[in-house]
């Protein structure tokens, strides 16, 4: 089809031209009408006046498929300057049902299970395609950051036969007449690949069957994850996960120049988790921190450091994986970290293990479903860390989502399996 896009009218004035997409709206007046066509690059006001054309236009339904060829005119109130005059209208589809919901509007006015039922015409809306362009571009700087630095992308297996992180929370499937699961994360085949490329990195989906309804989990997200050797401890991995998140937020600034984005500090501030128990309010011997802390340290971050992004270093060893670096000289905490941001953790990651005998003691000896796994590091593993970024947190937190499902393109959550 020979056609340009709305956004390319304004190259050219005076020409007549070919647009297709879908009707956004029609404004039928008493001696004019106005077809506004939507297609992937935004809006393109037609003005109707030829009689036939308009009876055509009362026929059609909104978001049925037309082509429209005329004459590029120039108005400064039309939107991009320019309008389609004399049209010739031409259906691509059969008229469309109409939608469950208006899409003309500014923002989408049905409730959320209502537009996530209909999610193949929600996703239409502006606000909807918004958070979808936003997670592309979101994808798009953290894989080029990395690639800047060297890193190699890999892809690594969704079937496994043992939990990453432990037998709970994960997805049983049948493998040809064996247990096996669908995997919660990258974390042991990132590890591996250290060993053969030193900088490693992943996109893509992991499972979690955690039984949280909130507006934070999703049975399945998008990873976003990271592993690299050669370092001296878990601040290497921060100072790379920093150069990371800003270059995911300089794309999306550039993909969406509308969306006010946060600045990222050229260092983050850090504090140890005893301290932000501490700034938190909360006892002294707590294990993790819960979403009311999470929440105060990122108002302290903004009140202390003018940032909407905070280190917490120094988790409890007992709440994080066996293969997490304890701290040197406090053994009950580890060299791990979360990156909150605006107030909730995003990012966690770590210093993992890399001797072969600090496996063996972190299991107590017992192997079991990780055998293959525990062997390399038997053959020369350097100091490593890494992490993992959670795209729709990532994306709803920058857009201020209040539920993660507004950016989730069909999301799979405790009750949703469809579409």
């Amino acid at each position: 089809m020979q056609r340009i896009l709305s956004s390319q009218l304004p190259a050219h004035p005076g020409s007549t031209v070919t647009v297709a997409g879908w009707v956004h709206r029609r404004r039928v007046l008493k001696a004019v009408a106005f077809l506004i066509l939507r297609d992937r690059a935004g809006l393109v006001q037609v003005v109707i006046t030829d009689p036939q054309v308009r009876e055509q236009l009362e026929e059609l339904t909104e978001e049925t498929v037309v082509e429209v060829t005329g004459l590029v005119t120039i108005n400064s109130g039309a939107p991009l300057g320019v309008e389609i005059t004399e049209p010739v209208v031409r259906k691509l589809s059969a008229p469309a049902a109409p939608p469950p919901f208006d899409l003309y509007r500014p923002l989408l006015t049905a409730t959320l299970p209502t537009q996530l039922d209909h999610a193949s015409v929600a996703l239409r809306h502006a606000t909807r395609r918004r958070a979808v362009t936003a997670a592309a571009a979101a994808a798009e700087g953290f894989r080029a950051t990395l690639d800047d630095r060297g890193f190699t992308e890999i892809f690594t297996p969704k079937i496994v036969a043992s939990a990453t992180e432990s037998g709970a929370n994960v997805f049983g499937i049948d493998y040809f007449g064996s247990r096996a699961y669908l995997a919660q994360s990258p974390q042991f085949y990132k590890q591996l690949m250290v060993g053969v490329f030193e900088q490693v990195y992943e996109v893509g989906p992991v499972f979690r069957a955690e039984p949280h309804d909130t507006a934070r989990h999703l049975a399945q997200y998008t990873s976003l994850d990271v592993e690299l050797g050669f370092i001296e401890d878990h601040r290497d991995v921060m100072a790379v996960l920093r150069d990371v998140v800003a270059g995911m937020t300089d794309t999306v600034a550039e993909r969406l120049p509308g969306v006010k984005m946060p600045d990222v500090p050229a260092e983050i501030p850090a504090i140890h988790f005893t301290t932000a128990l501490e700034i938190a309010g909360a006892p002294a011997d707590e294990p993790d921190l819960a979403p009311a802390h999470e929440r105060a340290l990122g108002e302290w971050a903004v009140r202390e450091h003018g940032s909407d992004f905070l280190f917490v270093t120094g988790y409890p060893m007992r709440k994080r994986p066996f293969y997490t670096h304890p701290e040197p000289g406090r053994p009950t905490h580890s060299n791990s970290f979360d990156l909150l941001f605006r107030g909730l953790e995003m990012v966690t990651g770590g210093q993992r293990l890399h001797e072969y005998a600090d496996y063996v003691a972190a299991l107590k000896g017992d192997l079991t479903g990780v055998e293959t796994y525990v062997e390399a590091f038997r053959h020369g593993m350097p100091p490593h860390g890494g992490f993992a970024i959670g795209l729709e947190r990532f994306v709803a937190r920058l857009l201020g989502a209040t539920n993660v499902r507004e950016v989730a393109v069909f999301p799979r959550d405790l009750h949703r399996l469809t579409p």
